[in-house]
């Protein structure tokens, strides 16, 4: 058996998936001030009455590290940075206690400037007078040799209860990103750490030792025990789990696009032939442009139960969320209340529906069945608006899945998935006023939850060889080694993929289903005067993402219920 956990802004949704497919599922409320209560209230209740033997694994979803991005809420760290030739690092400032230092390594990994101890060990001094208890390491050329991180990291690491370096968080050069990435990683530690083990604490107390995983953004999933190493990478989880759950339900050689609509948000990706548009540089969350692997997403502040009010005389649906639906209980107009109203949803308070819009009609001058049509158009519109917004942010630049590049690829969807709670009520709605053809997936309430239970661990690795000085590494890896002359692309893969292997079987990947591919290999001869030197070697590998082995059967089970 294996459990999905998916945190909402409304809803956290549970599933457990078995041999029967659906074997079972929840939602309970999701406390926006309390995400660690309402992920344990979800896993005790799905978990009762369960013998833990049979449950494989626990795949969890959480805007817990989004959440805290987004509203501020991350605790002061620190961050040491130096550079090599080109711009001034300043430029890249991430906060408060941001600090340049001396130290420099060059492209092809050489030393060119050391680093001064005193500097660091007066930094040092600095931030442990402000309490700083995390901090962020970063070298601009540290992927070609990291030798000045893992220095700094040495005076540091005893003044310090965390110290990243940001060779370890990605392989990538991009020294801004990789600066915002690792500045990310130290900021959502302590909260993340927190988490963990509140959850560990939690599943123990019922007497429950299980194999936790979290989703990442890039719709792939780690251990639980690797993510306190790179937290960042959980943050987008969210939407990753939404196109999880389409996937098994796309359509083959089609566009697809995948809509996620929430009681908060409607979350946005597209398909192409069932693979996810991968973002190529990472996640860009509020003002870090970040390396973070991550699909291609697009959120909205448009659900359900999204606050419909009257501004300058025009009806708005979103961005803000009061409460539940008006039918529900909740304090305001949602769209959901004007389902209800049109008779489409039948489980609440009708009345109360009603009486909520009724003040609208005043103003409007019109019917209140009137009035609920047009909230149902506006949010629609909006929707739409969204829909080919993302489509044209796709079609601008080059276009990736999460396999490979689509060079001169045009997406044009003409199919759209729709899952979350409200799914069924929009998708015929959305019908009608669009030239899509709208599809309702099985289990759509909770296809979130289900995604994420069903995403197969995912990771790559990044691989450097230079024939010239006669070094190999992945220090992302912690790997380095030397070689020879007649070292080639070929050796680069192969090496690659060892190391990919192990790390994919560390974080919890299934070795008898590891489907691995070449993501990037790129081989360049070194010129001096006419004579070539040696060979520059830049090879990325990665496990193919998708649905775990053996997922068909779920998915058709789930399908026929």
């Amino acid at each position: 058996m294996i459990i999905g956990l998916d945190v909402g802004g409304t809803h956290t949704d549970v599933v457990l998936l078995g041999d029967n497919g659906l074997e079972n599922e929840i939602k309970v409320p999701t406390d926006p001030s309390n995400l660690f209560h309402s992920v344990l209230l979800g896993l005790s209740e799905i978990t009762t009455g369960i013998d833990p033997t049979k449950i494989q694994r626990i795949v969890l979803s959480t805007t817990l590290a989004t959440n805290a991005v987004v509203q501020g809420k991350i605790p002061a760290v620190g961050m040491i940075v130096s550079s090599g030739p080109g711009i001034d690092p300043e430029c890249y400032c991430t906060n408060p206690y941001y600090f340049v230092v001396s130290g420099a390594i060059d492209h092809r990994g050489r030393e060119i400037e050391p680093v001064q101890a005193a500097q660091i060990h007066q930094i040092e001094q600095h931030l442990q007078k402000e309490g700083i208890r995390y901090v962020g390491v970063v070298g601009k050329f540290s992927i070609r040799n990291p030798a000045h991180e893992l220095q700094i990291k040495d005076m540091l690491s005893n003044s310090f209860e965390k110290v990243f370096m940001g060779h370890r968080i990605s392989g990538n050069l991009n020294f801004s990103r990789r600066i915002a990435t690792t500045y990310l990683n130290a900021a959502v530690y302590p909260i993340h750490k927190e988490f963990y083990e509140a959850v560990q604490k939690s599943l123990a107390a019922k007497g429950l030792v299980l194999p936790i995983r979290l989703l990442k953004a890039d719709g792939g999933n780690m251990k639980f025990e690797s993510s306190i190493e790179l937290p960042a990478q959980t943050i987008l989880s969210g939407p990753a789990a939404s196109v999880m759950g389409a996937v098994a339900f796309g359509s083959e050689n089609k566009d697809t696009l995948v809509m996620d609509i929430g009681g908060t948000t409607t979350d946005m990706a597209i398909l192409i032939n069932r693979a996810p548009v991968l973002d190529p540089l990472g996640i860009t969350i509020g003002e870090y442009k970040t390396l973070i692997r991550s699909l291609e997403t697009f959120s909205i502040g448009l659900g359900g139960d999204s606050l419909v009010k009257l501004s300058g005389g025009e009806l708005n649906v979103g961005p803000e969320r009061l409460g539940p639906a008006m039918a529900y209980g909740g304090p305001a107009p949602t769209p959901t209340d004007a389902w209800f109203i049109k008779g489409e949803i039948i489980n609440g308070d009708r009345e109360k529906s009603f009486s909520g819009f009724k003040s609208l009609a005043k103003s409007l001058g019109i019917s209140v069945e009137s009035v609920a049509t047009r909230v149902i158009d506006v949010a629609c519109k909006n929707i739409l608006t969204a829909a080919q917004q993302l489509i044209d942010r796709v079609n601008s630049k080059p276009v990736y899945t999460v396999h490979e590049l689509q060079e001169g690829y045009l997406v044009r969807p003409k199919e759209i998935l729709v899952l979350g709670g409200p799914a069924p009520y929009f998708a015929k709605h959305l019908e009608t006023v669009s030239d899509y053809k709208f599809r309702v997936i099985p289990r759509w309430h909770v296809a979130n939850a289900i995604g994420a239970a069903l995403a197969r661990t995912t990771c790559e690795v990044t691989f450097f060889a230079d024939t010239e000085h006669k070094f190999a590494e992945a220090p992302e890896e912690d790997f380095s080694q030397t070689i020879d002359t007649h070292f080639d692309s070929q050796a680069a893969i192969e090496n690659a993929f060892r190391l990919l292997r192990d790390k994919a079987i560390a974080r919890g990947a299934n070795p008898d289903f590891l489907e691995m591919e070449v993501v990037e290999a790129l081989q360049f001869n070194m010129v001096r005067g006419f004579n070539t030197i040696g060979k520059n070697i830049r090879v990325k590998v990665q496990v193919k993402p998708g649905l775990i082995h053996g997922y068909d059967e779920v998915i058709s089970k789930l399908a026929s219920r």
